[in-house]
């Protein structure tokens, strides 16, 4: 039975500020890693996200629902954005996030 996984890409968005070569290089390798997964059934989803100036965080504060410009969290790494994998199990699931160009924080869905 397969299990579904998010695999979160983490960088700091400094790549976007590397030559534009270097830059349609880094795109030209994800788009190759996604377009496998597509063929084999495997990707179920997932987007890049705009950068984290774009953020807007909605919180409880007080009982009362506030909004806040920016990410919820301040760090120099954040989400960049998200694939949704179906598959055997973790052990395949790091197997094709370590194929990923870039950081990977894998995670499994909860199934209710």
């Amino acid at each position: 039975m397969a299990a579904t996984y998010v695999l979160m890409f983490v960088n700091d968005e400094s790549f976007r500020d590397r030559p534009k070569d270097e830059v349609a290089a880094i795109y030209a390798e994800v788009t190759r890693w996604s377009q496998d997964l597509e063929r084999k059934g495997i990707l179920k989803g997932g987007v890049e996200l705009e950068k984290k100036g774009t953020a807007m965080t909605v919180r409880r504060v007080n009982g009362t629902m506030q909004v806040f410009d920016g990410p919820f969290m301040e760090s120099k790494e954040h989400v960049g954005g998200f694939a949704m994998i179906e598959v055997p199990d973790l052990d395949e699931a790091i197997r094709i996030a370590k194929a990923f160009p870039g950081g990977v924080e894998v995670r499994p869905i909860v199934v209710h």
